[in-house]
């Protein structure tokens, strides 16, 4: 069975919404800074860091993508943007964005761990809230 991530976007994030491109842009900047730090290290740590390729098909075009693997450790990653209407308390209404992670059935124990690698790091850049997969609840915004 498919398990799911949830990286919610609440009023005082970074940002109220973002697009699959976004979540591309930051995974090539975890890659990126991911790259640096293996140069530090003289080591090819960008490859251990994020052993995906970063996919797109013509039907997920603005909705969804997927991370695959050729390395044995890992399989694949799926990534979602989506909204969502929320009813506060008072009654209002706003949209919310979300990214959601899937993990499908094929995917790995490497996958799951990189995958809450992803969120926490997409949830602390959008400054969200983050449901991981085993439904505990992280807070990367400034909390009243």
């Amino acid at each position: 069975m498919s398990s799911h991530a949830y990286i919610r976007l609440v009023p005082v994030s970074e940002k109220e919404s973002v697009t699959t491109d976004e979540v591309i842009e930051l995974l090539n900047y975890y890659k990126h800074i991911t790259d640096k730090t293996g140069a530090q290290l003289k080591w090819e740590y960008e490859e251990a860091a994020f052993p995906y390729k970063i996919l797109e098909k013509p039907e997920g075009k603005g909705k969804w993508f997927y991370l695959k693997s050729e390395e044995p450790n890992y399989n694949i990653i799926l990534l979602g943007v989506d909204r969502k209407t929320i009813v506060q308390e008072d009654g209002t209404e706003y949209e919310q964005t979300y990214i959601q992670m899937t993990l499908p059935e094929t995917s790995t124990f490497g996958d799951k761990g990189k995958a809450n690698e992803f969120c926490k790091f997409l949830a602390k850049k959008l400054k969200g809230e983050l449901q991981l997969f085993n439904g505990r609840v992280m807070y990367f915004y400034p909390r009243k």
